[in-house]
């Protein structure tokens, strides 16, 4: 994911001399070419993410568009009294993007692991949230990130996660990709989980089961109309994420349920436990050990669609 944002990055500062980009020192090569090119809109801020958000916000206010780019702890819970004060309060169009989200840099620690960051600013006003879930939709996120004018928060993973689309969707902020077609069970996966999410829609339909699959990429704001259509029929609506149960995907979607008319369909919320992981491993080894690999995720929705099934058998 951060390869191709660095590339998309490039290409759209090729022709709008707006963009600028400032990053904390994370110490790799990622925008050589970015630097080479655009030398005067490339601004290392070192370890200072709260003033390299404040910068941001200031340059925004002044008709330029920056993008402020970190790993996500320090881009986000690091900054966020910048984030809230200097970015939202102003509606300044700060394009601020997290890499390594959710358990991506599992394998450095719990300073490292990102999974409150939705919870966090998902409640701050006029802020849009985008999670990517692959390289083809952080491409056409960006795009649309930039021609925004308000802040936006950009969740990427980090590298090496398998291509799902092969071929570019019609992306929109607020607006779901629906991948597959399905009956009884929605499946609404944001962020780098949605490889996964393909994994367990296969084994769910392995199981003689009817799956609607979702790349849920804008949680804030949510795509209600899309909502509507999947608690209106079927058993169950699962949301997936690699982030807290607690107010994620999850949370939002279960609060603008609390505010609706009963529904058939029943929600199941998948993330990761409120407890933070002391564990040392890789990204693999974090999902398997907090059930967010593809046969956890899998039995538990299993588990769950027999449950409604069941009740909704009684009921009639």
């Amino acid at each position: 994911m951060r390869n191709a944002f660095a590339r998309e990055l490039a290409s759209l500062a090729a022709v709008d001399d707006r963009i600028v980009l400032l990053m904390g020192d994370i110490g790799n090569r990622l925008f050589d070419d970015f630097k080479c090119r655009f030398p005067d809109r490339f601004f290392n801020c070192g370890v200072a993410e709260a003033n390299m958000m404040t910068v941001a916000a200031g340059m925004a206010l002044c008709g330029l568009r920056p993008v402020v780019y970190t790993i996500v702890p320090f881009v986000t819970t690091r900054c966020l009294e910048q984030i809230r004060v200097d970015v939202c309060y102003h509606r300044a169009p700060v394009v601020i993007v997290g890499v390594g989200g959710g358990l991506s840099y599992a394998s450095l620690g719990a300073t490292h692991h990102a999974c409150e960051d939705l919870a966090l600013l998902r409640v701050l006003p006029g802020l849009k949230i985008v999670c990517p879930g692959d390289s083809a939709e952080v491409r056409l996120g960006l795009r649309c990130a930039l021609a925004q004018e308000a802040p936006l928060y950009l969740r990427l993973g980090k590298k090496g996660e398998p291509a799902v689309h092969h071929e570019d969707p019609v992306f929109e902020i607020g607006r779901g990709i629906v991948l597959r077609a399905g009956t009884q069970i929605t499946l609404l996966s944001t962020g780098n989980l949605l490889p996964t999410a393909v994994a367990v829609a296969d084994r769910l339909e392995a199981e003689k089961l009817s799956v609607r699959l979702v790349s849920f990429h804008t949680v804030k704001p949510l795509d209600e109309a899309l909502l509507q259509e999947s608690f209106a029929g079927g058993s169950l609506v699962v949301t997936l994420e690699e982030h807290s149960v607690i107010g994620g995907l999850g949370g939002a979607v279960a609060e603008w349920l609390a505010d609706q008319a009963p529904v058939p369909a029943r929600l199941l919320r998948i993330g990761t436990p409120d407890h933070f992981f002391h564990e040392t491993g890789g990204q693999s080894f974090a999902r398997q050990r907090l059930g967010l690999d593809a046969e956890s995720v899998t039995t538990r929705i299993l588990d769950a669609y027999r449950t409604a099934a069941t009740k909704d058998a009684k009921g009639r």
